[in-house]
């Protein structure tokens, strides 16, 4: 008994913090704690580089299966470019590179399609208590290279939450507009339980969804286009709570962000639908920058156990807005 005590005290450490393995040129697993966490994909057949299947800490899956696997019981098959986590825009020089699925190219022929494609693996590194991911994506509208994306993802070990920081710096190589559309920006598509209950949604497994930003409104009607520092989404699965927040770094572009936030699942940071939201054509959220005027964007991803109280999603936010790395 002793040595099999002593044994296993060796071993525990040999599973914890967070490891970072790479499997060719397609993804890389991101464990933590001897449990798997999510995958990194950027290969050729990624049309933009996104993170999928996001788990909380006791392995529950928090993002919607399809259109990676169309088989999850109980979801919907809308939207089949809501892909776990990403990270594109609707309307970059009148090019799509958020809906830009093979199946979306030529639907109809006046859409435009932008594909975000690997150009460099950088750092891979893990480590006790966090690991790193970074790389560099060109986003290419037709035949033209118009943006060299520098992205860093920080994967924190906690006991109890997961949590990403994301870093991610625009670099024009020619003139670049991000248009006025609602359609982006950071986001992901949630598991079906955690959608906002709809006459529509179907019967299993059930919705229990609710959003909640950080002025305190609540559901899709009071937080859909509004700005807040952040935004907490949970439900419930088996009887435990789960959330998953959004926090806008203060010194992100027009912080605080604008939230396209659906009862459907989709959950997205978005500075630049600014007509859609304010439903009045006048208004332009669009931003245009040139070579030489980088845009810098910084989010970070919680995934909690309880609700944005229980959490202290506030508490949170203050420490992510001095800088410091997530606790609990």
């Amino acid at each position: 008994m002793r040595k099999f005590l002593a044994l296993l005290a060796f071993a525990l450490p040999l599973c914890a913090g967070v490891d970072l393995q790479k499997h060719d040129d397609d993804h890389i697993s991101v464990v933590i704690d001897g449990k798997p966490f999510t995958d990194f994909y950027f290969g050729k057949t990624a049309p933009k580089p996104y993170l999928w299947p996001l788990r909380a800490a006791d392995g529950t899956v928090v993002t919607r299966g399809y259109p990676v696997d169309p088989n999850v019981p109980g979801e919907t098959h809308d939207h089949p470019h809501h892909r776990g986590l990403w990270f594109t825009h609707g309307d970059v020089n009148g090019y799509d590179f958020w809906a830009n699925e093979p199946s979306q190219e030529t639907h109809p022929e006046s859409h435009k399609v932008g594909h975000v494609v690997l150009k460099h693996i950088g750092t891979v590194k893990g480590g006790a208590k966090s690991g790193v991911i970074e790389a560099t994506f060109d986003w290419n509208a037709g035949d033209q290279t118009i943006i060299e994306e520098s992205r860093k993802m920080i994967f924190y070990d906690l006991p109890d939450m997961r949590v990403i920081d994301f870093d991610v710096t625009f670099k024009p190589l020619t003139k670049v507009t991000f248009g006025d559309t609602k359609e982006g920006f950071f986001a992901i598509r949630l598991a079906p339980w955690l959608e906002e209950p709809q006459k529509k949604s179907p019967a299993e497994p059930k919705r229990t969804g609710l959003m909640v930003d950080s002025e305190g409104k609540q559901g899709e009607k009071n937080v859909w286009g509004k700005r807040a520092n952040w935004v907490d989404y949970f439900g419930e699965n088996k009887g435990e709570k789960i959330g998953v927040a959004i926090l806008d770094f203060p010194e992100n572009p027009k912080h605080p962000t604008y939230w396209h936030s659906r009862s459907y699942g989709l959950f997205a940071a978005n500075i630049f639908g600014e007509h859609d939201f304010y439903n009045d054509k006048s208004r332009n959220g669009s931003m245009t920058i040139e070579p030489g005027h980088p845009l810098r964007f910084r989010y970070r991803v919680i995934i909690h156990p309880g609700d944005y109280k229980t959490a202290d999603i506030a508490k949170m936010y203050a420490d992510y807005s001095a800088g410091k790395a997530p606790s609990k």
